[in-house]
């Protein structure tokens, strides 16, 4: 057995042992399924043993995952490191975050783009947005998505090069958590899922998370389960949310609607609304990580963002510092958007160079970088 296959049968066991005794999933999407039975790992403490032997005779390929995996598995333990070492140990990229003055041109491009369509900045204007988007019923949403998924699923496939085929299905849960929507699978298997306690459904969701969740996450994870079914990659095939190929799935799903439906008015001012807001909250993550007190970061949050309510803030500044997957994994989110908005302001060569290599491996922020070396940092530059 190899290397990267000792790799992946520790995280299955680890896999294993987390979903058996009721806690979050290691593994989100399995690029080269078995059907041979895992037997669970016997703790968590024997896990990190193992990662931490393997990550002693590990030179190059898994080197970065067995760092995330062992910064996600001690944090899991107890550790609680500084935010910008344990993101970059995990999410491979600083948590250094934005300028300010970044942070406000980005709004105010969000502010132009709602102006357009007759949307006020304030309390009601993510009320309002709703609204202008076309609110559609819950039992609507399933058939919405796969028909935006079929009409977008051409452009996509042309742009990225990808020819993997996937089967989709979609299900139904109430859960309360973070997600509105949330996507797995294993090889050309894709399973796209709505929390119908947080999800708001309208016409334009339907598009934007046909692109996200489906054509974004779904078919991305279906070709690099298609290419390591013919070719022996160097890549551990099993992705989780807290390693390095994380901002990249998420970077790019939340733009593709800019690569891909640049006319489409109100996808894009969606898309810019969420760009700015993910700016918004990376400032949160890193004001609460580094001592800042409740009342101001709430403040901040309000003078920010003034259509928020309470209870988002609430659960925005507990997923960000006590829970320590998603202190981790939500940062892939601005980390990923603000790389990704600004690629798709760059040539065509660049942008296409990129997203074909993004759907052939699972990219870490450096491999980013590497393609467009003239781009931004990923993860922020704010000092």
């Amino acid at each position: 057995m190899n290397l990267r296959d000792e790799i992946e049968t520790t995280l299955r066991t680890w896999h294993a042992y987390e979903t058996g005794r009721g806690s979050v999933a290691v593994i989100d999407f399995d690029c080269a399924p078995t059907t041979t039975p895992t037997e669970p790992a016997d703790s968590r403490l024997a896990v990190y043993q193992r990662l931490t032997d393997l990550r002693a005779r590990t030179a190059e390929a898994g080197a970065d995952r067995l760092t995330a995996d062992l910064a996600y598995l001690g944090a899991l333990l107890g550790e609680h490191r500084p935010l910008n070492d344990y993101v970059q140990a995990t999410q491979g990229c600083p948590a250094a975050g934005w300028q300010d003055g970044y942070i406000t041109h980005r709004g105010e491009q969000a502010r132009h783009a709602l102006d357009t369509l007759g949307i006020a900045w304030g309390p009601d204007t993510a009320r309002e947005l709703n609204a202008v988007e076309g609110p559609i019923e819950t039992d609507e949403a399933p058939d919405a998505i796969r028909q935006a998924a079929a009409d977008y699923e051409p452009a996509v496939r042309q742009i990225t090069g990808s020819q993997a085929p996937f089967n989709l299905t979609v299900e139904t849960a109430e859960v309360d958590a973070y997600w509105a929507y949330w996507l797995d699978g294993a090889g050309d298997k894709v399973r796209l899922r709505l929390n119908l306690r947080r999800a708001s459904f309208t016409k334009v969701a339907a598009r934007q998370f046909a692109l996200h969740e489906v054509l974004g996450h779904g078919l991305q994870g279906a070709s690099w389960s298609a290419r390591a079914a013919t070719q022996d990659v160097p890549w551990v095939r099993l992705m989780s949310v807290h390693a390095p190929q994380q901002v990249l799935l998420e970077g790019l799903a939340q733009a593709l609607p800019l690569f891909i439906a640049p006319d489409d008015e109100l996808l894009a001012t969606r898309t810019k609304f969420d760009h700015y807001n993910q700016l918004v909250r990376a400032e949160l993550h890193i004001a609460l990580n580094q001592g800042a007190g409740i009342a101001e970061l709430a403040d901040h949050a309000r003078f920010r963002m003034p259509w928020i309510r309470d209870a988002a803030i609430a659960d925005l500044l507990t997923d960000r510092g006590a829970n320590p997957q998603l202190r981790s994994y939500l940062w892939a989110y601005p980390a990923g958007i603000d790389w990704f908005a600004n690629l798709a302001e760059a040539d065509k060569p660049t942008r296409t160079r990129v997203l074909q290599a993004a759907y052939h491996d699972p990219l870490t922020p450096s491999d980013l970088e590497a393609l467009w070396p003239a781009g931004p940092t990923i993860g922020g530059q704010a000092t």
